[in-house]
């Protein structure tokens, strides 16, 4: 303790300046004037970063640029080099994703990122990140981060994509998906978990479902928008009806699947007498495609206003069909993709998929 304490004293006789990082800090006394602190105030300058508050909207495949740009006030030059950082913000609040550190024009991606994210320096003191092709898991809340010296301040960008979320059963039937089972048939069919916030859009959008289904976070809702008494009864307002989390385990629901634009095309194969599933695959196969996805048919329903009246085999063994303009014969009188469920037998055409 005596050998700290000469070596502070002698520390703050040598110099009649603090610890100079840039940046000039001046204490004053409180209101009382016995010496106990009550505000500091900043005589240098203040770092700033700013983010648009709005939304930045992309799709599946897109290039986007998240823009941030920093400044100080009163303007300055810094005495240090720059560091610049992008991280990604999970949904479930754990652990942020590394996406890319940049100090001056050296920078490396992470991840998912590599080779898909650089930063955009066009301007003076700007820090926009920009991501190509841009993939689904790429929707959320990303944070800049500019580290000068000591200082360091952040700011968020929130970007969305351009999609539509589908609710989803396996051939199993209803409420048989654990949280990981949900992850993954939504992937299998060209689609992610969606976030909560993709259901709420979806819900303001016209989604009414009364079966609870796995979101992103872990949680489990589903949403209505005509109450009923199956749905959670008829005293309730529309809204998102809420579970909570949910063992990721052990319980079990549906899910709710998110999708966005295509990043190749959709068509129909039809036969005279029909096909069986493996008949539909091997047809989508001789035409250089794949059969389709569930989530690829509700992308192009949605984004390219597929419609046909012909019930198709798509890839989980189910079948449907793409209706956006309702008329006699087609199903109910509202748009929408139409489900035969899960055939066992029987023979149809097929709806085949091909990337560009």
């Amino acid at each position: 303790p005596l050998l700290l304490e000469a070596t502070l004293l002698r520390l703050a006789s040598s110099s009649h300046h603090p610890f100079y990082n840039g940046f000039y800090y001046n204490r004053i006394m409180n209101d009382k004037g016995n010496g106990q602190e009550k505000v500091v105030y900043f005589n240098g300058a203040r770092l700033l970063v700013e983010t648009p508050k709005d939304p930045v909207y992309s799709s599946n495949g897109a290039n986007v640029t998240l823009p941030c740009r920093y400044r100080y006030e009163p303007d300055m030059e810094s005495k240090h080099k720059i560091r610049i950082k992008w991280s990604k913000l999970r949904e479930d609040y754990t652990k942020e994703q590394d996406v890319l550190v940049a100090i001056g024009k050296t920078y490396v991606a992470f991840g998912d990122f590599k080779g898909r994210a650089h930063l955009h320096q066009a301007g003076r003191r700007e820090a926009s990140l920009v991501v190509s092709d841009v993939r689904l898991q790429d929707d959320g809340k990303y944070r800049c981060e500019v580290i000068d010296g000591l200082e360091d301040e952040s700011d968020v960008v929130d970007l969305r994509l351009k999609g539509i979320v589908f609710p989803y059963q396996p051939p199993r039937g209803q409420y048989s998906l654990n949280f990981h089972e949900a992850e993954r048939v939504c992937q299998e069919q060209g689609a992610i978990l969606a976030t909560f916030n993709q259901l709420f859009q979806a819900w303001s959008e016209g989604l009414d479902w009364c079966n609870a289904g796995w979101v992103a976070d872990g949680t489990v809702h589903y949403p209505i928008r005509l109450p009923r008494k199956p749905c959670g009864g008829l005293h309730l307002a529309p809204g998102i009806r809420s579970y909570g989390p949910r063992h990721r385990h052990l319980h079990r629901f549906d899910a709710f699947c998110f999708s966005s634009a295509l990043r190749g095309e959709i068509f129909y194969l039809d036969h005279p007498d029909g096909m069986t599933l493996e008949e539909a695959k091997q047809s989508c196969q001789d035409a250089g495609a794949e059969i389709a996805r569930v989530g690829h048919l509700y992308s192009a329903w949605k984004f390219l206003g597929l419609d046909r009246c012909d019930a198709g085999w798509l890839a989980d063994g189910s079948v449907r069909y793409p209706i956006t303009k309702p008329r006699a014969n087609c199903g109910p009188a509202e748009p929408g993709v139409r489900s035969f469920g899960f055939p066992s037998e029987g023979r149809f055409g097929v709806f085949c998929y091909k990337e560009r």
